[in-house]
């Protein structure tokens, strides 16, 4: 049994994008799921897993078939959180833009949606971090960086770590050990386009630090992960 719409909320949470409603239920005592829910779960996990990997024709294209699939049901909401969701991807990726498709329907978006945003923005407060996905919850309350790197590795889902990752870089908040370990979830993930983007950042601060060995040995990698 899978829940779409915490389905978008766990991958950004990243994504834990918000639970409740669009369920994807497989019980054959159950009514048939009907074929938008299917087809906008299905190209949503498949244009998640094309931008990670560094695929951007084929992110664009499921892209569209997920927005086509939710804009049946004439929900502007459900739009609005999987805009959210392509956000989530580009911040754990450190494209750190503004999130335009989301902000066209902030105004139908939940309460919880627009405190998601405004997080992914390095816009977050003390007063909404109560409204946002349990993990990025944690990391947004905790303040030392050893807490801040204890959270992030008790987080099950890759991609939710690096976006808590892209946000504390976003809010010039990143530890190395919070770097370090976006690195090594995107490598363990074989995600191409926040391997390179992470390992940028820790071989410019090396490069900063005067340590030109660690700023080689990680250009060497970004070398062997460039497509």
């Amino acid at each position: 049994m899978t829940v779409f719409r915490s389905r978008l909320f766990t991958l950004a949470s990243a994504v834990s994008l918000l639970l409740s409603a669009f369920l994807l239920q497989g019980c054959s005592s159950q009514p048939a799921v009907p074929d938008w829910q299917l087809s906008a779960k299905s190209a949503s996990d498949r244009f998640v897993n094309a931008y990670l990997t560094g695929n951007t024709r084929v992110e664009a294209l499921e892209f569209d078939k997920a927005r086509q699939a939710l804009s049946s049901t004439g929900r502007p909401d459900a739009l609005a959180r999987l805009e959210l969701l392509r956000c989530a991807t580009r911040v754990a990726s450190l494209v750190l833009e503004p999130c335009a498709g989301f902000e066209l329907l902030r105004k139908d978006a939940s309460v919880a949606d627009q405190a998601y945003a405004d997080y992914l923005d390095g816009r977050g407060t003390a007063q909404n971090a109560a409204l946002l996905p349990a993990a990025q919850q944690r990391l947004a309350l905790a303040a030392a960086p050893t807490a801040q790197a204890s959270v992030m590795q008790a987080m099950d889902e890759p991609l939710s770590r690096l976006v808590g990752a892209g946000v504390l870089l976003r809010t010039g908040q990143a530890s190395p050990a919070a770097l370090t370990q976006a690195v090594e979830t995107a490598s363990a993930q074989g995600w191409r386009r926040p391997l390179l983007a992470w390992l940028g950042v820790l071989a410019l601060r090396a490069e900063q630090a005067g340590d030109m060995a660690e700023a080689k040995r990680l250009r060497r990698r970004m070398d062997v992960a460039a497509p």
